[in-house]
């Protein structure tokens, strides 16, 4: 996977939904629902339904203005392509537990072809729900919902939205196949728990580009069953950068492979980009062909991890190493500022040494001198200038 096919999958997209458009699209405004203002969850629910049923390409539109919304489903197969265009600013209930006990408050799913667009804001007001976030300590926690939910989308179009304050994940993609993130941008403070902006799960073909994410966890992650992901041109900051898992810690997880993360920029963020594995756990499976490059640091804790010891707050045991197999990641053209003097980070399993890990052109400064790396039970291959690694065992 490259950036050129990713040039290539976006531009089969935009020419798809352009050569199925024949005529200008039926428009299913809220306000004929009778939402002029206040609460529009029935309104969009009756105009998405008659947009989902046309024969012809829709457009659901939620013109400029404040409005509630109820926890939602937005749900296809849609006869032909449908756009949800919002200008307006939308708010979730306050009180996490108004939303139904759903994972996620507005739900995208089952639909080829969609578009979701118009500069709108979808406001998660998800302070209180914070507060009563323990998910840290209490692997029984409550999980609130999700800003949005996209399941079982095909050549699909996420693009000028806002996410803000959600009470968990901002966006949850699982079960997904070519579909394009196109300034798409996340709004949270640096303490908001658990706000992953973009949290991607067993797709295929995923695309987020120009974007800027800032949030209180991972700007972006991928969990298990990701295949040729593309991150491009997305600034990160505040946050946890761009993680890879965590992985291994669930029976029968898919193989994470084809990651691609160029011409990116991290600000203040505690880690940059992160490969990060359960250890004593029996799961077997793959992370490989990892490429990240052209990515400027400014001020960032971790810059380049990989951790095949993650184990917060002592979820597990250490005694057993990480079954994942680390292969084929490079990092090029990594460079900018490290917060701490250790700016890099290999920490391999026991069991399953990382292979063909390659640092070229990585250029860290902390408080004016080079940083030092770290490593264990990987021997990674030097390219031009990079930090050597001091290895404790």
């Amino acid at each position: 996977m490259n950036i050129h096919l990713s040039i290539i999958t976006l531009t089969w997209l935009i020419v798809s939904l352009a050569s199925y458009v024949t005529s200008q699209p039926d428009i299913f405004n809220i306000r004929t629902y009778g939402a002029p203002n206040g609460d529009i969850t029935n309104a969009l629910k009756s105009a998405w339904k008659e947009a989902c049923a046309s024969k012809i390409p829709s457009k659901v539109v939620v013109p400029n203005g404040w409005y509630k919304l109820q926890q939602i489903d937005l749900e296809g197969p849609c006869n032909a392509p449908i756009e949800v265009q919002v200008h307006g600013m939308i708010l979730s209930p306050k009180n996490p537990y108004n939303l139904n006990g759903q994972d996620q408050w507005v739900r995208f799913k089952y639909i080829n072809f969609l578009t979701l667009s118009g500069k709108g804001t979808f406001d998660g007001q998800g302070e209180m729900a914070w507060k009563k976030n323990d998910c840290g300590k209490n692997t029984n926690c409550i999980r609130f919902a999700m800003n949005f939910g996209f399941s079982f989308l095909n050549n699909s179009l996420i693009k000028d939205i806002i996410s803000k304050d959600s009470k968990y994940f901002h966006a949850n993609v699982f079960g997904c196949n070519n579909v394009t993130f196109n300034n798409f941008n996340v709004n949270a403070p640096e303490n908001s728990p658990n706000t992953d902006g973009i949290h991607i799960g067993r797709s295929t073909k995923i695309n987020i580009i120009n974007s800027n994410i800032g949030t209180g966890d991972d700007c972006i992650s991928l969990g298990d069953g990701c295949r040729k992901i593309v991150i491009r041109n997305v600034t990160c900051g505040p946050g946890h950068g761009f993680s890879v898992g965590s992985l291994g810690k669930y029976d029968n997880e898919e193989p994470v492979v084809d990651l691609t993360v160029k011409n990116c920029t991290l600000n203040n963020t505690d880690n940059s980009v992160r490969i990060k594995t359960w250890p004593g756990t029996s799961v077997i499976s793959i992370a490989s062909h990892m490429h990240f490059e052209d990515i400027v640091m400014v001020n960032v804790s971790n810059p380049i991890i990989i951790d095949q010891e993650y184990c917060p707050w002592n979820q597990c045991s250490k005694k057993s190493p990480s079954k994942i197999k680390i292969r084929k990641v490079l990092f090029k053209k990594i460079r900018g500022t490290s917060a701490t003097q250790e700016g890099v980070t290999l920490i391999c399993s026991q069991g399953v040494p990382c292979k063909n890990v390659v640092l070229n052109d990585v250029d860290l400064s902390f408080n004016g001198s080079k940083v030092t790396a770290k490593c264990l039970n990987v021997n990674p291959k030097i390219r031009r200038k990079a930090p050597i690694c001091k290895y404790n065992r």
